[in-house]
């Protein structure tokens, strides 16, 4: 997806494009609905070419990246050091400043490419991490309640929910879950 408003300008970096291989599926001259034509089109990458990116701009980035990331390649002719890092912040995986050297294209986007799928790993990654946290504390309260509850040793509470997992094929997780619910309900 190619995103450019100046005509002239971005039939030489479609032509860049098509030259190292790529294809563009649409150009679009505004990231007005932007969020919706990346579900409609689904890109495999994101080009933006303008002067300066202004903060609706870096909205629309900001909510492709949350719904449905993509890597982003923006080219300004014009930064700052605050628009950079917003950019950043928005998801773009590469900002490039100044006149685009078509020769530079293939690099800059395989670099953007890589630097987006190890954004993404590290973000299954971070997500996985709470998830095992947050599952630790539920079983750790779990454990606590059923102690309490019929006097049982740590061991003795973490074998019943155990046990109870493996009956139900879940995970030892989602029943210390609800194990709290209900002995919390009960108290």
């Amino acid at each position: 997806m190619l995103i450019d408003a100046h005509s002239g300008r971005s039939a030489i970096l479609e032509q860049a494009l098509s030259d190292a291989g790529y294809r563009i599926a649409i150009r679009i001259v505004s990231t007005d609905r932007l969020l919706q034509q990346v579900r409609d089109i689904k890109p495999d990458v994101i080009l933006i070419d303008i002067d300066l990116p202004d903060r609706d701009t870096l909205e629309q980035l900001r909510d492709v990246g949350r719904n449905q990331p993509k890597p982003i390649v923006m080219f300004a002719e014009r930064s700052d050091p605050e628009t950079t890092a917003a950019a950043l912040r928005a998801g773009v995986s590469a900002y490039v400043v100044d006149d685009l050297n078509p020769r530079r294209l293939k690099p800059i986007m395989d670099v953007a490419i890589a630097r987006f799928r190890e954004y993404q790993a590290l973000r299954r990654e971070l997500e996985e991490t709470r998830n095992q946290l947050a599952d630790r504390k539920i079983v750790e309260k779990a454990k606590g309640l059923l102690m309490k509850q019929r006097n049982l040793s740590e061991q003795e509470a973490y074998q019943s929910l155990r046990k109870l997992a493996m009956d139900r094929n879940q995970r030892v997780g989602e029943v210390a879950r609800t194990v709290v619910s209900l002995l919390e309900m009960l108290s």
